[in-house]
C-alpha cells in the first residue's frame, strides 16, 4: 500500500467555506491560496478523513467570506465550466497519486476517458486499477475532475458523491462545453 505524507503548514489553519450548488452543498478547504479538500456535505467523514490523513493536528475555522474557490465554482455551476481549470490546489498524495489527479485536470471539459485509456496516457496501459484506486482517493472533487473518468464501455461507474451528481456534473459540462466553442 502506498502512503503519503502530511502536509505541514505554517499557522497550521484551514478555512472551511460552503457552497450552495444544484447538486447539493459543496464543502471546500482552504489556506486561502491553494484549495486542499472539496467534497459535498453529505461526505463529511470522507472529508475528514482526508483532512486527518493529509494535515495533521491542522485547525479548521469555517468562515463566511466567499473566496476565490467558491467564486471560481460559483461560475462553474453557472455555465463557465472552465472557471475551475487554473484554481491551485495542494499537492498531496504519493507522487503516483499526484501524477494520476494531474492528469485528470487534462481531460477537456466536456469530455470523458475510461481507467483504461487513462491509463495509457499515463504510460502504463495495464494500470487501470491503479487509475480507479487513485481517483477514488482524490480530495478535490469537480476541480480535480474526477467524475470525468468512465468505464470502458462508457457507462457511469464509481463516484464519491454519488453517480446522480456525476451524471449531472457530465451533462452540464457538456452542454456548456458546446455553447463555449460555438461562442469562440
Amino acid at each position: 500500500m502506498l502512503h503519503s505524507q502530511s502536509v505541514t503548514l505554517p499557522d497550521r489553519q484551514l478555512l472551511e467555506e460552503h457552497l450552495q450548488t444544484p447538486i447539493g452543498v459543496l464543502v471546500l478547504t482552504h489556506d486561502g491560496k491553494s484549495l486542499c479538500n472539496a467534497e459535498f456535505e453529505n461526505q463529511d467523514e470522507r472529508r475528514r478523513q482526508e483532512l486527518v490523513h493529509h494535515f495533521r493536528g491542522i485547525k479548521v475555522e469555517r468562515t463566511r467570506m466567499r473566496s476565490i474557490f467558491g467564486d471560481a465554482l460559483n461560475d462553474y455551476f453557472e455555465g463557465d465550466v472552465c472557471a475551475i481549470d487554473k484554481l491551485p490546489v495542494f499537492k498531496l498524495g504519493t507522487p503516483f497519486q499526484q501524477k494520476a489527479w494531474a492528469a485528470l485536470r487534462r481531460i477537456p471539459v466536456g469530455k470523458t476517458r475510461g481507467y483504461g485509456e487513462q491509463a495509457a496516457k499515463l504510460g502504463n496501459p495495464n494500470a487501470a486499477r491503479a487509475i480507479g484506486r487513485a481517483n477514488g482517493l482524490n480530495p478535490i472533487s469537480i476541480v480535480v475532475p474526477c467524475h470525468r473518468l468512465v468505464g470502458a464501455d462508457g457507462s457511469l461507474v464509481h463516484y464519491g458523491g454519488g453517480l446522480e451528481r456525476k451524471r449531472w456534473l457530465l451533462e452540464h459540462e457538456t452542454q456548456h462545453a458546446k455553447s463555449e466553442r460555438k461562442a469562440e
